[in-house]
């Protein structure tokens, strides 16, 4: 089943995992959707929140408490919202060539985020929708930042002015970051406008987790880095909380971090949340500035507050930008980035819309929230900003305030105006270990979400794959990281198909009627329990190259067949004087021992003594109707092969039901025959009645295809029956044909029950009319559709009727004339195999929608007729000549009742046999 699992950053995820866990992470905020007051529901996952859902509109309250709402919860949203802003700004741009100008680059950041909230809030359907610069781009924009820097760096010797230099790399990061940003946007947008949400499914879910783990480390280490004002970008670089100066430093910050980790972690004081990172902050100052007196002066010499900088008013924000020192030959190198933010990101938003509407309980369009996701991005990287999305717990705890109006972030917009507008930097006023406790408090999250939590929601090659994933962008970088992740993703895509591909051998028997005797020969020979003459093997799945060799390895094993002794020419089916379909060459033999359900030989008796003999078979039909996909290795590595060693011992393989693509696959690569004229005419010639009494003069070293595997069947009891015979085998029905005779129900439910003289009296009662209707039907007019009224059965007394589906799935179905005389279906052998003039010519248009015929003879409609419930699927008349059959309506049946109810038992012992001959060849494959 597909689950929704944890996914931070505002996304849900959907993998194959059971269903004893279902939750849904936000997209990174501070506050989660657990931190939410919720009750348990029945079915022990923590489903709805305490404060009121807004099922109803509440009574409006006074005007003035309204503002004051408003004014509450935008100051809970910014104050949840901007510490973390400053952190995103220092994992973008945490190379140290920025460090000089990140207080302009905090509010570019923030100038972004306003640009994003000023897009939902105009263009969301959501009127409480909040949003932002978020987690999902934040590694490709520090990639693409740090990229930057260092080619430039390599760039300018170091005789060039250092300020010039600087200035460049500045002007070059924030454009082509800006421009990526918009460039998504469009992508977003235009995704959206083309219902093209879907597409970003392909990324692999335990990809994007083992990248958002590595978000979370990298979040975790820019947060220390923050604390104690030092760059950490390598892993050596944790050597410097060696220093106990520096530990000092950092040592609030991963503490602080550890609390609000534990709050958003217990709903029960998901509250306390917004006052604990206010408290922080409060607490230091109270220390500072009331208890030791330090002052901020001394805290900053300490190093507890960033360095003073000049003030940065807004207007300077956009003379950060020299457009002469832009270097566009940097977008080469970034192109492969972009393009791993373009997925990742708009991946991330599908989930964040998805999330947000499941915790809503009603349906969002995904693709009109992706243009506004998209729109915002635009904005944003017109203005020099930086990807952003919907912001998940925020979103879902202003909804579940029931406060939905637009003010609320249009007051949060004011919030970041007012930031940006300030004369006062934040670095310079705030303590370095708060900040840097947001970032290491995501850390933590991000962290225990996708490297521990996770793996209870996903299969174990998937968790395996999250670490993989984590630990290759680690060591060989974030692009080539993904794409080893994704390649490992693929690996284990075929390994689990490979293990999906099953072969079954099924008992199934063709519906045809044959007389006693030679129902007898069949039962006790041709479906013999021990060495059945036929054998029926059911593969399933997509069959390719991954999966051949295990296919191939158990059709032999299914079959009794091996390489070993496969010298055909000493099998007596070669000889004239083959009598019996028990005769069987001896060299071909697997003889085994038969053990007790614990293992053991019975009696102890060495294998020698107690042996069981297990011959290959004649015919071998392989039902292909579950084959969804064969490729060109597994054609020629399985089929190809497996045809040429059942041609080595003689063994006629039959194929059933292939798709179009298979049946051309099969013919392209010399397992069937390429034509199908040349293909009728083997199987005509295997219905010659001599064909068993002479030496065999045309081997078929080849697989022959049928339309349904009960055709496949019939030809081949038609064909053993005729070399015991070493005659012409006619059923009752094809006799009735062959001799010119009309068929009436009588005569085809006489045959169908086998019918003594007193039953074939009682029968021919239906010859009068009055218990059901002759209709005729032209090629192409429908005997009845689905979804109507079951108001009748119908017996096919001349041509063919079919079930015929418009869906895309069966339109993909090959079809071929049936072989004269198929069942398929309730019903009875109608022409004889030499007589083809007699078989009703399908027409080849409608044929190729059909999923299964009834020939004449054939009981159809009567379970839904009985259940009284709608037609489960369409009959189409499929012939070129005219079909003709008999319908039985409920007023008939009533009729019937009345007037003779022990012709009415009869009619219903037909019935009940027809039902037989169905459930008797039903596989779980077919229900």
């Amino acid at each position: 089943m597909t689950v929704t699992t944890p996914l931070t950053g505002g996304r849900a995820r959907s993998s194959s995992v059971g269903t004893d866990s279902f939750k849904i992470s936000p997209s990174y905020s501070p506050l989660r959707p657990e931190q939410l007051p919720h009750h348990h529901s029945s079915y022990g996952a923590t489903t709805a929140p305490l404060l009121p859902l807004p099922q109803e509109e509440p009574v409006q309250p006074l005007r003035f408490y309204r503002i004051l709402q408003y004014f509450v919860y935008a100051t809970i949203n910014v104050v949840i919202g901007v510490p973390g802003l400053y952190g995103y700004a220092s994992v973008i741009f945490h190379h140290p060539v920025f460090q000089p100008h990140m207080n302009a680059l905090s509010k570019l950041v923030l100038l972004s985020s306003f640009l994003h909230q000023l897009a939902f809030t105009l263009c969301s359907s959501l009127p409480f929708a909040i949003g932002m610069v978020q987690d999902a781009g934040l590694i490709f924009l520090s990639s693409m930042s740090t990229s930057v820097a260092e080619q430039l760096t390599e760039y300018y010797s170091a005789e060039q002015d250092h300020h010039l230099r600087e200035r460049a790399i500045l002007s070059t990061t924030i454009v082509l970051l800006s421009g990526g940003t918009a460039c998504l946007g469009l992508v977003l947008v235009i995704m959206g406008k083309f219902k093209l949400a879907n597409a970003v499914a392909y990324l692999p879910m335990p990809v994007v987790g083992g990248y958002l783990a590595f978000i979370g480390y990298f979040c975790f280490q820019a947060g220390v880095a923050l604390c104690i004002s030092q760059p950490m970008t390598r892993v050596e670089d944790w050597a410097l909380l060696l220093q106990w100066p520096l530990l000092k430093l950092a040592l609030p910050g991963l503490a602080a971090a550890v609390v609000f980790t534990w709050i958003a972690r217990n709903p029960k004081y998901d509250a306390w949340l917004p006052l604990a990172m206010m408290a922080v902050p409060a607490a230091f100052y109270i220390v500072v500035c009331g208890i030791t007196r330090v002052g901020l002066d001394g805290a900053r010499e300490q190093g507890w507050v960033g360095p003073e900088s000049p003030s940065v008013p807004v207007s300077e924000l956009f003379h950060l930008v020299d457009w002469s020192l832009v270097h566009w030959s940097c977008v080469a190198d970034l192109l492969l980035t972009w393009v791993g933010m373009v997925f990742v990101v708009s991946f991330a938003s599908c989930l964040d819309v998805a999330a947000i509407a499941m915790d809503m309980g009603e349906a969002l369009d995904t693709n009109k929230e992706l243009v506004t996701v998209g729109i915002g991005n635009v904005l944003s990287g017109l203005g020099f900003g930086f990807t952003g999305s919907y912001i998940f717990s925020q979103t879902i705890f202003t909804y579940r305030t029931n406060v939905h109006s637009r003010w609320i972030g249009v007051l949060v917009m004011v919030a970041y105006l007012y930031i940006i507008t300030s004369p006062v930097n934040l670095l310079q006023v705030s303590p370095l270990f708060f900040l840097g406790s947001t970032l290491i408090f995501i850390g933590y999250d991000l962290l225990y979400e996708w490297l521990l939590l996770i793996r209870h929601k996903i299969f174990r090659s998937e968790y395996l794959i999250v670490w993989a994933t984590f630990l290759a962008i680690q060591v060989v970088g974030m692009d080539a990281g993904i794409v080893l992740g994704i390649l490992v993703s693929l690996v284990d895509h075929v390994v689990t198909s490979a293990k999906l591909v099953q072969v079954t051998r099924v008992s199934k028997k063709s519906r045809a009627v044959w007389s006693p005797l030679e129902s007898k020969i069949l039962n006790e020979q041709a479906y013999h329990s021990q060495s059945p003459k036929v054998i029926v093997l059911e593969i399933s799945g997509t069959v390719f190259f991954g999966s051949s060799l295990q296919l191939f390895q158990r059709m032999l094993e299914e079959t009794h067949l091996s390489f070993e002794n496969d010298d055909a020419h000493h099998h007596p089916f070669h000889q004239p004087g083959w009598q019996s379909p028990h005769t069987n060459s001896t060299a071909l033999t697997q003889i085994r021992s038969p053990k007790s359900p614990n293992g053991h030989h019975h009696n102890g008796a060495p294998p020698s003594q107690h042996r069981v003999v297990f011959r290959p078979p004649q015919f071998i039909v392989l039902d292909l109707t579950q084959l969804s996909e064969l490729d060109a290795s597994a054609c020629r590595g399985c089929f190809l092969q497996f045809v040429s060693i059942c041609s080595k011992h003689n063994v006629l393989v039959c194929a059933a039901g292939p798709s179009q693509r298979t049946d051309w696959m099969l013919r392209s690569h010399n397992v069937c025959y390429s034509t199908v004229p040349e293909e009728e005419k083997l199987k005509a010639q295997c219905l010659q009645s001599h064909y068993a009494t002479t030496q065999l003069n045309t081997k078929i070293d080849k697989m022959l295809v049928f339309v349904t595997t009960l055709e496949a069947l019939e030809f081949c009891e038609t064909t053993l029956l005729q070399r015991a015979h070493r005659t012409t085998v006619l059923s009752p029905l094809q006799r009735r044909i062959q001799q010119g005779q009309t068929l009436t129900v009588a005569s085809i439910f006489q045959l169908l029950l086998d019918a003594t003289e007193e039953e074939e009296e009682l029968l021919k009662l239906l010859e009068s009319g009055r218990y059901h209707d002759e209709i005729s039907f032209q090629a192409g007019d429908v005997v009845f559709a689905k979804d109507t009224h079951a108001d009748a059965f119908y017996v096919v007394l001349q041509g063919s009727v079919a079930i015929v589906s418009t869906s895309s799935t069966h339109r993909r179905k090959s079809f071929r004339q049936p072989f004269p005389g198929t069942n398929a279906g309730a019903l009875i052998t109608p022409t004889s195999p030499t007589t083809t003039a007699t078989t009703p010519r399908l027409d080849p248009k409608l044929a190729a929608h059909a999923t299964s015929v009834w020939p004449t003879g054939g009981v159809f409609g009567f379970v839904d007729f009985w259940l009284q419930r709608p037609r489960v699927f369409q009959v189409v008349c499929c012939t070129q000549s005219p079909t003709i059959c008999a319908k039985m309506t409920h007023s008939h049946w009533n009729l019937l009742q009345q007037e003779n109810e022990a012709l009415a038992a009869l009619v219903q012992r037909v019935l009940l046999n027809a039902s037989v001959a169905d459930l008797a060849n039903c596989t779980c494959s077919e229900t």
